[in-house]
């Protein structure tokens, strides 16, 4: 069962039948019976015609996007190497192996991009990448209600140059991608579900990269677990997990660059890079 937001209002679908919902975006992510609420759609609305693939908009308006970082072990090692010479190396180790995970504030649906939009590289950075991650949507009360793909765009000599210059890095305009939609489950995903990632250059492969969620090294309700300490979220918010996929040091996106995540079962999120 899936939930998309579009120009047309809210749907769910489950197998490809389509249900419009007569509550806003906000409203939905805020309940602690989400799922059930939508079975109720299902079993008591007629089914219509859905909506069109270039009405889906981003699915975030109140909710704030947050990530975590370094929690698979190739990305690690690659912050690592991207910050040895600043003599920042070592804390990203520290990390990997501390019991408080790593978390940073990445986004706001202002800078938050859907399904086909364009994301974007920062002017003043050299060495961009995107980095694909399972994304957690997360009710006011702390509940894992749903997931969705999430595109953590980073500008990697920045944060090499200095692990202070984290924010800068990660949040500018255009620098989050979320959708196509939220698969919504109470249930954990398999530790087999793979994401994947293609990006296509001049209509090429570039790149391509898959990894499977057994090597998350977090526990997704841990992370949640510290991300709501001493924090509120009235609206629910995204927690993007981490990425276990990084292009060689010699890989950085161009403008024109086609982007797309895959994540069984919730979909694929294709982009643009402005």
């Amino acid at each position: 069962m899936k939930l998309f937001r579009t120009t047309q209002g809210c749907f769910v679908e489950e197998e490809r039948r389509y249900f419009a919902i007569n509550s806003g975006w906000d409203e939905l992510l805020a309940m602690d019976d989400l799922e059930s609420r939508l079975r109720s759609v299902i079993a008591n609305a007629p089914a219509g015609n859905g909506f069109k693939a270039g009405e889906v908009l981003a699915p975030i308006v109140g909710q704030e996007v947050w990530a975590a970082g370094v929690t698979y072990y190739r990305s690690r090692g690659a912050r690592m190497e991207e910050a040895k010479d600043a003599g920042g190396g070592d804390f990203y180790d520290r990390v990997y192996t501390a019991k408080r995970p790593e978390l940073f504030f990445k986004s706001t649906a202002g800078r938050t991009v859907g399904m086909g939009g364009k994301v974007r590289i920062r002017k003043d950075a050299t060495w961009n990448v995107p980095e694909p991650e399972l994304t957690l949507v997360v009710n006011p009360a702390g509940m894992i209600v749903g997931y969705t793909i999430g595109n953590d765009m980073s500008s990697r000599d920045i944060e090499g140059e200095n692990p202070l210059y984290l924010p800068q890095a990660k949040v500018y305009d255009g620098s989050c991608a979320l959708g196509p939609g939220i698969l919504v489950t109470g249930s954990p995903l398999p530790k087999s579900t793979e994401i994947t990632i293609e990006i296509d250059r001049e209509d090429r492969c570039a790149f391509l990269g898959c990894v499977k969620l057994s090597e998350l090294k977090r526990d997704p309700k841990v992370l949640v677990e510290y991300l709501f300490r001493d924090n509120s979220f009235p609206k629910g918010c995204f927690l993007m997990t981490g990425t276990g996929i990084v292009p060689p040091s010699e890989f950085t996106l161009a403008s024109g660059d086609r982007i797309r995540i895959t994540i069984d079962p919730i979909g694929m999120l294709e982009n643009e890079v402005a």
